[in-house]
Formats: C-alpha cells, structure tokens, sequence
C-alpha cells in the first residue's frame, strides 16, 4: 500500500500533540515541517510495519527522500523526551487512564560486527549460546494499564571501560591464585557510565515529571534490580511499593538465624491455590509469604514465593 497524504486520524493527532506542546512549553512548538515531517513518518509506520527511511520513501511514492527524512530526524531541534511524554499523554487522555504500573526491564539487541556509527554498541553477553555479540542494551520502562500497555521511556545503557577492563584483570589474577589483598580494588564508576538501575531511576523520575497526576500502583523489575539501594529509591518516586526478586540463595534472618530463603519456605511451604495467569490459564501453585530481614539490604522485605 502507498501514499500520498497522512490520513485524517494522524493529521488530527500530530495537531493535538502541536497544541499540547503549544500549551506546555510556548518556545518548543512544532513548525510546519516539523509536523508534516512527523505525520509522514508516522504514516510510513503505519503502512510498512517498521522505522526504516527507505521504507517510508517507498511507500510515499517520494514525498520525502531518505535522506530528507533522516537529515530531519538527527538535525531538527526538536525536544524528544516533551515529544515522548506529550504523545503519551494523550493516548492516556483517550483511553481514560489515571492509574497503572511500572515496570523496568532491559533488552539486547544484536548489531553487525563493526558498527561504527551506532550509539552504544559494545560486547554484549549472549544468554542463549553463552558467547558474546556486538550489540546495544536498552534499558526500558513500560506502563501496563487494564486498557493498554505502552512503552513510556528507554536509554542506552554503556559499561564503564575503566570498570570492564578491571573485572577482566580480576578474573585473570583470581585464575593465577592471587589474594585478594593483592588484587588492585575495584575502581570508582564514572558518573557518564551509569548502571541500569540509575538508568531506570532517571526514567522513573522522567515519568513523575511528566505525569504527576497518574496513580502508580506498584513498580516491577526482575533480579537484576533487587538491590536495596535501587528498591528504596524507586518506592521513594511514586511512595508506592517496588516488588522484585531474591535469589532462592539470598540469605536472610529468621527468630535470630541465617538462613537461606530456599531454607526457610522448604520448612514453611505455605497452602496450595489457584492463581490464573495472563487472564486465561489457570494453574495450582504453593504459595508462601512471609515479612523477613533480608540480610543484604539490612531491613524487612515482604518475602512472597512461589512454586
């Protein structure tokens, strides 16, 4: 299918978000280029199913060059993240939503061997063949309502170098059997290579910014956010919970003993019930909970597991 024009629905929308832009930040309206630029982008989406340059060019019949479109995506001085929130706001405006969740997760995307000009692009451990790829890692927050789920901020996650070739030394010298006393310390993270999970507060603070009126439920993110440090700043945003996970091996503290957290539910199984997942499938777990001192972030979590 091809083009010519937008369709009445997203003309409507690029002057919706025009206006709302207009409403929020006077000196940050879009031009006339600006919109029929974003409409014909977003009609090239529509028909061909992807974000490709020479995709949109096909499909409208020449409208816009490749080079015209790619020459206004890196050049134009358009504010991104009031774009991002802007468009959001509306769909949310649409569907009447004022409440959700939030929930952060990161995904590696693997790129050409040499890449050159591609942000971020670094060596990448693949979890399914147990090698490494050239890829890049995102870090994404998603909102998950009853009516829609979207995406609502991402940033590019970098290691630290100086930090990397550390840990390469480390294992080298853990390897040649030499003290840890002896092993030069861990050095100090440079602040322009944050973690993910300060990626994943800076967006958690972006979207606050943004949507201060929307009711955030609870946060969610998987182990890898399951410090202390990450938990207790993340409820702190919205002063909502943060649920994550501990390892089966994490230790924790019961009537004044350690125990791992496998230990604990073995002795205490819980009851049998029946949960029903994703909306459709139901299915019989053993279900255990219990309020612990989790021993590494020195306070009490809400302990729930399952099996």
């Amino acid at each position: 299918m091809i083009f010519t024009t937008p369709l009445p629905f997203i003309q409507e929308f690029v002057d919706q978000l025009d206006q709302e832009i207009r409403d929020r930040a006077p000196t940050r309206k879009l031009s006339k280029a600006q919109r029929w630029w974003l409409s014909f982008c977003l009609m090239g989406i529509l028909l061909s199913n992807a974000v490709c340059w020479a995709a949109f060019e096909r499909v409208g019949l020449g409208g816009y060059q490749q080079a015209a479109l790619s020459w206004m995506f890196r050049g134009s001085k358009l504010l991104w993240p009031l774009l991002l929130h802007t468009s959001i706001m509306l769909v949310l405006r649409c569907y009447g939503i004022t409440e959700g969740v939030l929930v952060g997760d990161d995904s590696d995307r693997q790129r050409a061997k040499v890449t050159k000009r591609i942000f971020g692009a670094h060596k990448v451990f693949d979890k399914k063949t147990g090698g490494y790829f050239n890829g890049q890692t995102v870090v994404l927050l998603f909102l998950i309502t009853p009516k829609v789920s979207l995406p609502v901020g991402f940033r590019f996650y970098q290691p630290d170098p100086v930090v990397k070739e550390w840990k390469k030394n480390e294992g080298k010298l853990k390897q040649q059997g030499v003290k840890k006393s002896e092993r030069p310390p861990r050095p100090e993270r440079n602040p322009a290579y944050p973690n993910k999970g300060q990626l994943l507060l800076d967006l958690l603070e972006e979207f606050k910014f943004y949507h201060p009126g929307l009711v955030v439920k609870a946060i969610l993110a998987d182990a890898l956010y399951g410090s202390d440090g990450f938990m207790n700043r993340a409820a702190a945003v919205f002063r909502t919970q943060t649920i994550s996970q501990l390892s089966k091996s994490q230790t924790i503290r019961f009537r004044q003993r350690d125990m791992a957290v496998a230990h604990y539910f073995a002795t205490y199984p819980g009851v049998e019930i029946t949960l029903r997942i994703r909306g459709w499938k139901d299915v019989k777990v053993m279900l255990g909970s219990a309020r612990l001192y989790v021993n590494a972030h020195q306070q009490k979590r809400f302990v729930v597991a399952l099996k």
